[in-house]
């Protein structure tokens, strides 16, 4: 494979369709190949021996699928050139990401901070499952730098943070983050940016470690391929790759051409949903069947300065609360026509769930109330159909 273009300026529609790809393909074939293979061969055992001695003239040449592919290996450095970073990792799902990394940075003994409104996997991964094994963690408010800072011990080897947050899309102020978790010295920084994307936030300029992404939303973008990627420093990307490796959880090489795919049109599809998901924030604030409104380039949001301050755009998802409660909030849902009843979000379709029936069905109305969710609470992950239609659906359903 060709050495890949430079990390563009930004992460814009040019630098979805061109940044990190290679300047020139096998067969001079425009798309990317899908090497569909479980293992690589070699000429002869002088081959072999260069090749473990690291003398390969091809940087990215492997042995075998599990520690690497052609067509993985061009989405990474596509990634990574999209936010501005290093080097990239790829795996079969978000959660493989965030997990692999993980335990690439923390031991027994160790310490990890991470906010309340992280995803629900990645607290479960750290309060059960890394707790099973002597590391230790401590939770703290959602974007709370302050209690962050009071948090951070001379154990302390990782920070986890989301921004925008789901489902009610806080975002954390990362300069603030990182100049209190380098004063530490010693932690590493994890940011969950999958509902900013590279197009409205690259948290790696802003001090952050690792970004990683559940590639099966936005990056992807047609809810049709599962996949996460991880990027930042190659040193600390090296790490994760290596672990990769072990724990087995690789990207299959034809889902990462439906994600190499996919980002070429990141660039139009983030500004239609950025505007789409601004429009119906601004149609559902003061509307009477509607309790509060959740978006970040609102006024009314809690985040609204920072948000204001480090995002390009507010992204594609909308959450809110139906006056009336848990049967209203259902009611709602029942009656929308475009938008379909799912999980996930980032896709070409417009999706809506109800939190409290979905992602926490299993919880009572105490529990809910503990974490902050409503029964009431929407979450609407807006596509790319009309604006005009998406708003029609959603306040047609209000009546």
């Amino acid at each position: 494979m060709a050495a890949p273009r430079q990390p563009h300026r930004r992460a814009d529609s040019t630098a979805a369709v061109h940044a990190g790809a290679p300047a020139e393909r096998p067969h001079h074939a425009l798309a990317p190949g899908v090497a569909q293979t479980a293992t690589f061969t070699f000429r002869d055992t002088a081959d072999l021996e260069r090749y473990m001695r690291g003398e390969d003239a091809d940087a990215d040449r492997e042995e075998y699928g599990r520690y690497g592919n052609p067509t993985v290996r061009e989405l990474e450095h596509r990634v990574a050139a999209l936010e501005g970073a290093e080097d990239a990792a790829a795996f079969a799902s978000g959660m493989a990401a965030v997990t692999t990394t993980a335990l690439a940075l923390v031991k027994a003994g160790d310490h990890v901070v991470l906010f309340e409104d992280c995803y629900r996997r990645t607290r479960q991964f750290v309060r059960q499952h890394l707790a099973r094994f002597g590391v230790e963690h401590t939770l703290v408010p959602p974007g709370d730098t302050t209690a962050l800072a009071a948090a951070l011990r001379p154990s302390t080897r990782l920070v986890l943070a989301e921004t925008p947050t789901n489902p009610y899309l806080y975002c954390t102020d990362l300069e603030e983050l990182s100049r209190v978790v380098r004063a530490h010295g010693r932690a590493r920084t994890l940011v969950d940016s999958t509902f900013a994307t590279p197009i409205n936030l690259r948290p790696l300029e802003l001090g952050v470690d690792l970004v990683v992404h559940s590639a099966t939303k936005y990056l992807s973008g047609h809810n049709d391929v599962l996949a996460g990627v991880v990027a930042g420093a190659q040193h600390l990307i090296s790490l994760v790759r290596d672990l990769r490796g072990v724990l087995g959880g690789v990207l299959d090489p034809h889902a990462a051409f439906l994600v190499s795919r996919g980002l070429k049109t990141l660039g139009v599809r983030v500004a239609r949903q950025n505007e789409a998901a601004l429009a119906v924030a601004r149609a559902l604030e003061g509307h009477p069947a509607i309790e509060r409104v959740f978006y970040p380039l609102l006024e009314s949001h809690p985040s609204h300065a920072v948000a204001s301050r480090t995002l390009r755009g507010g992204g594609g998802v909308v959450s809110f609360i139906v006056r009336g409660g848990r049967a209203a909030a259902s009611r709602f849902v029942d009656a929308c026509r475009l938008a379909t009843i799912a999980p996930s979000l980032g896709g070409v379709e417009t999706l809506v769930e109800q939190p409290s029936l979905m992602s926490f069905f299993e919880l009572s109305e105490e529990e809910l109330s503990a974490i902050g969710i409503d029964p009431a609470l929407i979450r609407l992950a807006v596509g790319v159909e009309e604006t005009s239609d998406i708003l029609a659906d959603v306040l047609r359903a209000l009546e």
